[in-house]
Parts: C-alpha cells; structure tokens; sequence
C-alpha cells in the first residue's frame, strides 16, 4: 500500500509520505543507496586490480620509428642514484645507449640543492647531444636547463613532471613515465578491494615532488570516496631524509593507531625500507597490519619483500628498464627530426603470487613482451 500512495505524489509530497505514512523507510532506502554505491566501488576496484594483474606477455612494443644515429654522446643526470627508480632507468639508459652506439655519461645530484649547479655545468660542458634527466622537477630546474636549451642540446626526461607526454613550460621536449593518477588509482584500489571496502589507510608523500603531491591526492580521494574506509593521516616526509625521520614516524604511529591503522599507501617504496624495524620491533605479523602498499616504482628491496611476504604486500612498479630504452629512442626520434612515439604500456601490480616471474637479475620489474628486440630491429633497420 505504501508504495502505491507514494508513486501519485510529486518530489516533495513523496518525501512526506514516505516520513510520515511509512516510518523509517527513508532512512532504509537512503542506507541500501549507499550500500550500494559503496559496493560499486569495490567492485570497480576490484576490476582495477585484476586489469593490474594481467600478464605483461601481451603488452604493446614500441611503435616504428627512425633507424639510429650511431656515434652519439649524451648525459644522463639524475636526481639521486640512490633513488632504486632514478637508477633502474639510468640501467636501461645505458643498456639502450649500448645497443645504438652511443656513448652515456652518468651525472649524481644525491639529492644536495649544494651539488645541483655544479652537477649541471659539468653535464653542460660535456656539450652532449642529448640530455636525459631523471626524476629531476621540470619546474625547479628551469634556471639550468635555459643553457643546454640555448646550446641546442635536446632533453628528455623521466618523472620530470606529473603526466607523460609534453611538458608545459619547460624544453624537456617529452616526459616518460606511467600517469602518476593511474598508478595512485591502483594502488589505492587494491587496498580498497582487499579490505572489502574497509580500509584505515595512513598516506606517505613528499610535498618537495609535484607527481608525489598528484599521487597522494588521487589516493587519498579514492580512500575518502570509499564510505567504509578512513584515512587516518598524510604524512609529508622528503624522500631524501627518510632515512632519519620514517622510524620514529612510524613508531608514532603505532602507538597512536596500533592496529587500527590496517593499509599504508605510500607514494615510493623507499618509505617501507625504513619503516620495517619499528614495525618488527613492536610484535606486528609480517603479513600486517599495516598492509604495506607502494604507488611506485619498484625497488629491489620492494620485490624482495613482496616474494617472501615480508612487512610489503604490493607494489605498482614502473617498468624502469624499459622506460630507460624509450628516453634512448625518443632522443633518436628528436635527432631524427621526428615526432614523439606516443609509446605508453599497461600498468602492473606486484604481489607475492605473480612476482616471480616479472623481475629480472638486477631486482627490477621487466615486462616479457620483448621490447628490446622491438627497439634493436627499429634501430638497426636500413
């Protein structure tokens, strides 16, 4: 009968009819709504993951392009080689410059704002012809780059801003890299989905990176957005002091939270390197809580912990080594006079179940969908 007198009624004579001839069905269907947006969500989410999880046989190779040009010097210049991420890429940098016949000279910021101008007057007096750059903050290094800019000096550069592809406002001619959103998405879709839609999430970011910011954002939407998960706290630790300052953050914590806090999301694994003692020395299982999570980039210390469940549970990794050999040929492609190859690969999570066949003899994620016989044969066609 309830539902017969209510369909005569306009809007807002429904809403009186249903407060009022039928109590408490408002509040009922006002909860099954948001039950059921709440199960959309893990169900989205769990689709996310498993896309994540799919293998990388199947990923896409580089599109054709220019044959190489033999007899190039370039510089590489990263922001800190101790950085797994910076490093993996100079690793496939240099594996694609080998390949071309090129010759790479390696170039170590360490993180030190005292080392940043002498590091780059010494890439520019190399006069190289090329710059790649890794993890370097486009904006920030503007002031340096106007000169390689002005000697007519090509740059490229890995993480160097938030997005792939273009980067505004900058002669960094391209970015490679996965879209930081995306990774974030991930990530925090598969704490969504092991949880159920429950997770007590703690965020870790460096405010000093605009991609770390754009990561922490879209995790802690995605974690505010799910209606049976909490975002307990977002922590801004500078990467390169982690090191001092993520034991005793991570012993705040604990005591604070104990085991409330179940997921961290964090926007590098190098957080994880030095948040496991706390964690071991306060009694918590290996497997967690806290469930450890990485939006990037795959470190070997990282795989180390997901293939023997220890203290880390996933990580969304970068395809280093691969996107070290793309920079090479987007650097052939400037020389060349040719456009950007547009190349891009799915995205990939890490876990116990599926690591071991997905990194190589250096600890980093490789793909097995054969790209570097894809770039050999675009390189030494003609």
């Amino acid at each position: 009968m309830c539902r017969k007198f209510i369909v005569k009624f306009t809007i807002n004579s429904l809403l009186c009819a249903v407060l009022f001839a039928c109590p408490g069905v408002f509040s009922n269907a006002t909860a099954e709504m948001n039950k059921d947006a709440a199960d959309d969500l893990v169900v989205q989410c769990r689709k996310i993951v498993a896309a994540a999880l799919a293998p990388t046989e199947n990923w896409p190779l580089p599109p054709p392009g220019p044959p190489g040009l033999p007899d190039k010097t370039i510089a590489y210049i990263g922001e800190d080689l101790r950085n797994a991420g910076i490093l993996g890429v100079g690793e496939g940098v240099r594996q694609g410059a080998d390949c071309i016949n090129w010759d790479v000279k390696f170039f170590d910021i360490g993180g030190n704002d005292a080392n940043r101008q002498a590091i780059f007057k010494q890439a520019l007096d190399l006069r190289p012809d090329g710059l790649i750059l890794g993890s370097i903050d486009a904006k920030a290094a503007d002031p340096f780059l106007k000169s390689f800019k002005r000697a007519g000096i090509p740059m490229v550069g890995w993480h160097v801003s938030p997005f792939p592809g273009d980067v505004p406002n900058s002669p960094i001619l391209l970015n490679v890299a996965t879209d930081s959103v995306d990774v974030a998405r991930t990530a925090a879709a598969y704490a969504i989905a092991e949880s159920n839609g429950g997770a007590k999430v703690v965020i870790f970011t460096d405010s000093h990176f605009a991609i770390a910011m754009k990561k922490a954002d879209t995790m802690a939407q995605m974690i505010k957005g799910c209606k049976g998960c909490e975002l307990l706290e977002i922590i801004d630790l500078p990467l390169d002091n982690v090191c001092n300052l993520m034991g005793k953050t991570t012993e705040r914590l604990l005591s604070k939270y104990d085991d409330n806090w179940e997921y961290s999301l964090a926007i590098n694994d190098l957080y994880y390197d030095y948040a496991i003692a706390q964690i071991v020395l306060n009694g918590n299982s290996a497997q967690g809580p806290p469930i450890n999570i990485s939006a990037g980039d795959g470190s070997p210390s990282a795989l180390l912990r997901i293939k023997y469940g220890s203290y880390q549970n996933a990580t969304v990794p970068e395809p280093l080594v691969l996107q070290g050999w793309q920079l090479v040929d987007e650097l052939n492609r400037v020389m060349n006079n040719m456009p950007p190859s547009d190349y891009k690969v799915p995205l990939k999570i890490l876990t116990m179940e599926n690591i071991k066949s997905h990194y190589n003899t250096l600890n980093l994620f490789d793909p097995k969908n054969g790209y570097r016989r894809a770039y050999r044969n675009i390189w030494k066609k003609n």
